[in-house]
């Protein structure tokens, strides 16, 4: 593994971007198929006042609290931080666009009519839905996040509803011109292997022109079984065939692919999880694989393994949604012909960027926070 995390490479990389950022207006994105409301919570650990408290700052002391709780009862307050879109691929889609790219999203996000939460972002991309949104409170914490979600609504995302509510036309159009096409959330919509199935029979074999990007994220898949993991493995690969596809998995996610596949899992240092990146990849078949710790990022293709640290944040602002910013960033990087390790640059740039402000970048604003030294967790 290359050592290609110098400040030389951080600075060239903000120029590059800068340089080229005019194409972004050019390039479109096709992203679904998911939507949430995202309630972003705190729990509190001691109220003061009406107005005060202090928040449970660690998921370790939550369970604490829970566990002393068995065999009794207690009581949670839970404070709003924020209501907003949410779902991997709004979230995803919505900092495409803030690149400047030509989005269209399809999803779910209010049917027949949008849900409020998604109408500004209806009005910075070309918005579908089919169906209602998910919800989702997210319990955030200094260590981490936990997602509660109602997902009711999630098994409305079928191949027969898209071609109802959409259209095959539509669908083989978007789809098969767009720059970069997206399939995330693939653990929380339980048809999701049955649409690319579909994808691959019915509209992969009459698509023209050159091969472009398609993203995925399997989004936490510990709840599915070692078939369905399998199976949708399977099925991305396939269509390597006809896109250079791109696989993301965070830390965690990549432990679980390992174990369906038999293998030991790997100490929490960039060294081992690249050489555990390099097995997953020789056994997933897509062209690019990502695995994404907290505090670096990885990238494999055709048995290199590239690395980059991010800008780390010990008291980020918000984290629900910042797998979703590196992948844009990533995904960014490599439609405007960076290589791996300065997409990796811009993934962990844009992800940085969010967890401090809760705002998605601009590519200025990520070029000009990528030149500064990169902070030690």
């Amino acid at each position: 593994m290359q050592n290609t995390d110098t400040q030389e490479v951080r600075a060239q990389c903000a120029q590059t971007l800068l340089a080229r950022q005019d194409r972004a207006a050019l390039l479109s994105a096709f992203v679904g198929l998911d939507g949430f409301v995202d309630e972003i919570l705190h729990v509190v650990d001691k109220r003061e006042s009406a107005e005060v408290y202090q928040r449970l700052p660690t998921i370790a002391q939550l369970a604490a609290r829970l566990a002393a709780a068995a065999g009794k009862s207690t009581n949670i307050e839970l404070v709003n931080q924020v209501t907003k879109l949410g779902g991997n691929g709004p979230i995803m889609a919505n900092a495409l666009a803030s690149f400047g790219l030509k989005v269209t999203y399809l999803g779910i996000l209010g049917y027949p009519n949008l849900h409020p939460v998604f109408q500004d972002f209806a009005r910075r991309a070309e918005v579908h839905s089919i169906a209602d949104p998910g919800t989702t409170d997210a319990l955030e914490f200094e260590d981490g996040k936990i997602m509660l979600g109602k997902h009711s609504s999630l098994k409305q995302v079928t191949w027969e509803n898209i071609l109802a509510r959409f259209g095959r036309e539509r669908f083989a159009e978007k789809f098969g011109n767009a720059h970069l096409a997206g399939f995330v959330n693939w653990t929380m919509l339980p048809y999701m292997s049955n649409v690319w199935e579909s994808i691959l029979r019915e509209i992969c074999p009459a698509m023209k022109g050159p091969r472009r990007l398609l993203f995925f994220d399997l989004a936490d898949p510990e709840k599915r079984t070692r078939e369905d993991i399998l199976r949708a493995l399977d099925l991305i690969g396939r269509f390597e065939e006809y896109f250079d596809v791109i696989l993301g998995l965070n830390e965690k996610e990549a432990h679980e692919i390992a174990a369906v596949f038999g293998l030991k899992p790997a100490a929490s240092t960039p060294d081992a999880l690249a050489e555990l990146s390099l097995l997953l990849a020789a056994r997933i078949k897509a062209g690019t694989l990502l695995v994404h710790p907290v505090s670096c990022a990885l990238a494999v293709s055709r048995g290199k393994v590239d690395k980059m640290r991010g800008p780390f944040t010990p008291k980020p602002l918000i984290t629900t949604g910042a797998g979703d910013h590196f992948n844009s960033g990533f995904c960014l990087g490599r439609l405007l012909g960076l290589d791996n390790r300065m997409s990796l640059l811009a993934g962990v740039t844009t992800s940085g960027y969010y967890v401090r402000t809760a705002l998605s970048p601009s590519i200025p604003q990520i070029a000009a926070m990528m030149t500064e030294p990169p902070a030690k967790p």
